[in-house]
Formats: structure tokens, C-alpha cells, sequence
């Protein structure tokens, strides 16, 4: 039966991948009570991932990008309400908005996403220089890109890189600003960062290494270039901010959670208090060896709001889900299954511009890159979910057929 007004069995806060996800999963299992999702934005829940991708297109204008047809949460009693938390109070287990509204939980969720981070050097706040994290963001660097002419994107990451691409596609000059010495260093092998590089440079992109702009100048309070510590000066009439993400945690930190760049949470996505999880790239996960995990990637998003679905519903596993990712920048597809450590030992098989690099960990195979080669990124996924042990030497076997593994491997699990 459905609860009281005003009081909701699982109150959602954040309505990206995350929060959408846990409120279909809980219907989906048979959930009852009443399910209350607090959207932050002035859209419909909308899918993220598209916004460096399809959203930058010419054609996109006209698309919608909504994860969920517009009676999806009606159909399935879910309340979806558009505000802007500003309190969380666990003594009366109620979270309050800006506007006063205030909801009361047996269980919250937290879904409350991140925020690209700031950089602090003069000039940030001119017109031209932009971010990327919202739909609203994506519709207004679309119409930039189509007007600039010079343009400069600090951070070789993934949002950054497939910006620039994008921009290279309309035969822009694009200059990409890395602080490190490659590309994608946070998550990537140097194999993958070489040829990631190689492309990039083939469209045209300069690409500056171990640099960081110190200044953004102006006229008339529009942007009209860079300045680095290697001292260069760069023309710029559009600069596009890819630094990274910061975690959207203040809420949980000042209702006294604890924190560390996220949303502390333990292996069933809880936090201290056992009314309250954290889901997506607001949460900081603790391993068994204590060490703090925070994952930016939709999936992870996705397999933790179903995970906590079933805890809600009585289920007491860890959570255990083996993470991947991707980037498609022009004509690459880079793809990523499970986390690599820069101590993991590699081994590389590379043919024409299709790349795959396992990683392994004291002797065990614990995640794969994969640059334009979907089929070892699908087959790699099914091993790695299924703990497959596999050995340096036979991967290095260049007659070795990756696929006979996964078949193998689905025959077993198919026994036990």
C-alpha cells in the first residue's frame, strides 16, 4: 500500500542514470510503497553520455536525449517532482528544498551526480569559456563550436578529447591542453594513450603535454586567448573546461556523513547511517582493504541503483558488479572493462588500428583496453565477470581466440 502524503518508502535524491534507474528497479521487483524521485533540473531525466557525443552533432537539435518515455513514471507510480534539495535532517529522516517542500524516508538514496571542477585562474568566468555536464550545457557548446573559430579544451580526458573531436569534425583548430605527459593518464595504459594521441594529431588537434594554462584572456569580458606556464599565448575564441568531476557530496557532509571526495558508502552502497545510500558518482566506495573507489561511469551508476534495489528488498550480498566504460571520439571507439593499477603487467595485441591491452595483477587478468575492437571489449567482459583466470602466456598467443574462452566459460558457470 502506498504510504502517507509526504512520506515515501524510498525517497530518491538526483534524477540522472542512478536515481532513475533504483525507482524502475524497485518497481520492477514487486516494491509497493511509495517511491518519491527529486529531480534537480529543469528536464526530464536525461541520458549523460550523449552529451559529449550525439548532443554536439549538427542533427541534434531535434533529438531527445530523455532516458524515459514522458509517462514512464506516471505509468508506474513513481512521483517525480523537479526541486532543489537544501537540507538533509537523518533525526526526523526528511530532506527539505530550497522552496520549503519537504519529503520523509524510510530509506534515501542519494543520487546526487557530480560537477565538472572549476579551474582557478583569471579568466574563468569570461564569456566563452564553458563546461559541459548538462543538456543545457551540451545545446550551448553545440551552437559554439559551430561560431568558433580557435578553439582551446584544457584537459585531455575523455569529455575533453571527444569535445575535440567534435570540433576537429568542423575543421576547427583545435589545441588541447594536458597537464600530464598522455592523454587519458588517470585511466588509460600508455599503449592506449599512444594511439589515442596518434588519432587525435591525424585530425589535426595539437596536443601540449605536461603544460597548464595559468590565464584566460579577455576583451570586453569575451575570451580571446590562453596563456600556459610554458608561456605561450594561444588564440581562443571558445575554451572548453574537461579538468574532471567533482563529487556532489555537501549535502551528505553537512547532515554529518562522512566523506572523502564522495559520498562514503560500504559494499551495499551504505552509508554510516544503514537508512541511507549513496549511488553513482556521488558515492565513494570502501573495499575490503579499506581503499576508497569513486567510479564516473554511467554502468557503475546504473549496477549499484539495482543493486540497492535488492538490499532495500532484503538481500545482504556485496555489491560486486565489474565496471566498464567507453569515449567515442570520431572514428575511435575506446573501451574499457574492469580497473587497471599503473603496476599491472600488460600485454598488448595490436592489429591495424584495432588495439587491446590486458592488464594483470599478480598474475591474474583484471581489466582490458580496448581501442576499435568491440568484439575482445564483449568477449573480455563475460571472462572478467565470471573470475576466468587466464595466463600471460596464453594471451600473448597470437593464435589464442578470445571467444573459445568466453564459451568455455559460459559452459561452466551454465554447471554450477
Amino acid at each position: 500500500m502506498m504510504g502517507a502524503a509526504g512520506q515515501s518508502g524510498v525517497l530518491i535524491v538526483g534524477g540522472g542514470h542512478a536515481g532513475v534507474q533504483i525507482a524502475a528497479s524497485l518497481r520492477e521487483a514487486g516494491y509497493a510503497d511509495r517511491i518519491t524521485l527529486v529531480n534537480g533540473e529543469p528536464h526530464r531525466p536525461y541520458d549523460r553520455p550523449s552529451l559529449s557525443k550525439e548532443a554536439l552533432d549538427d542533427a541534434s537539435a531535434a533529438q531527445d536525449f530523455s532516458l524515459r518515455g514522458e509517462d514512464f513514471f506516471a505509468s508506474r507510480g513513481i512521483d517525480m517532482v523537479q526541486a532543489r534539495v537544501a537540507r538533509l535532517d537523518r533525526d526526523s529522516k526528511s530532506v527539505v528544498a530550497q522552496d520549503g517542500r519537504e519529503w520523509r524516508y524510510e530509506h534515501l538514496v542519494l543520487a546526487t551526480g557530480g560537477r565538472p571542477r572549476r579551474l582557478p585562474v583569471p579568466g574563468a568566468e569570461l564569456a566563452g569559456v564553458a563546461e559541459l555536464r548538462s543538456l543545457d550545457d551540451a545545446r550551448a557548446l553545440r551552437v559554439a563550436l559551430e561560431a568558433a573559430t580557435n578553439i582551446v579544451i584544457i584537459g585531455g580526458g575523455f569529455i575533453g578529447l571527444e569535445v575535440a573531436a567534435a570540433a576537429a569534425a568542423r575543421q576547427r583548430h583545435v589545441t588541447v591542453i594536458e597537464g600530464s605527459d598522455r592523454l587519458m593518464k588517470r585511466v588509460v595504459t600508455p599503449h592506449v594513450s599512444e594511439i589515442v594521441a596518434d588519432y587525435h594529431r591525424s585530425c589535426g588537434v595539437e596536443l601540449h603535454f605536461d603544460d597548464r594554462v595559468t590565464e584566460i584572456r579577455g576583451r570586453g569580458g569575451v575570451v580571446g586567448a590562453v596563456l600556459t606556464a610554458e608561456g605561450e599565448e594561444l588564440a581562443a575564441d571558445l575554451v572548453v573546461l574537461g579538468v574532471g568531476m567533482v563529487a556532489n557530496d555537501e549535502l551528505a557532509a553537512a547532515a554529518g556523513l562522512p566523506t572523502d571526495h564522495g559520498i562514503l558508502v560500504d559494499q551495499q552502497m551504505r552509508t554510516r547511517d544503514r537508512a541511507i545510500f549513496a549511488i553513482g558518482d556521488c558515492a565513494a566506495v570502501e573495499d575490503e582493504s579499506g581503499r576508497v573507489h569513486r567510479l564516473e561511469s554511467i554502468q557503475s551508476a546504473t549496477d549499484q541503483a539495482r543493486h540497492v534495489a535488492t538490499t532495500i528488498l532484503g538481500n545482504t550480498d556485496p555489491y560486486s558488479a565489474t565496471p566498464w566504460f567507453w569515449s567515442n571520439q570520431g572514428a575511435l571507439k575506446v573501451q574499457i572493462v574492469g580497473v587497471g593499477n599503473p603496476g599491472d603487467r600488460t600485454v598488448v595485441r595490436r592489429e591495424g588500428n584495432r588495439l587491446s591491452v590486458f592488464c594483470l595483477r599478480h598474475g591474474r587478468l583484471v581489466a582490458i583496453e580496448s581501442v576499435n575492437d568491440p568484439g575482445t571489449h564483449m568477449v573480455g567482459r563475460r571472462i572478467l565477470e565470471r573470475g576466468e583466470v587466464l595466463d600471460e602466456h596464453t594471451l600473448a598467443d597470437g593464435d589464442y581466440d578470445l571467444r573459445q574462452v568466453a564459451k568455455r566459460a559460459v559452459r561452466v558457470g551454465g554447471r554450477s
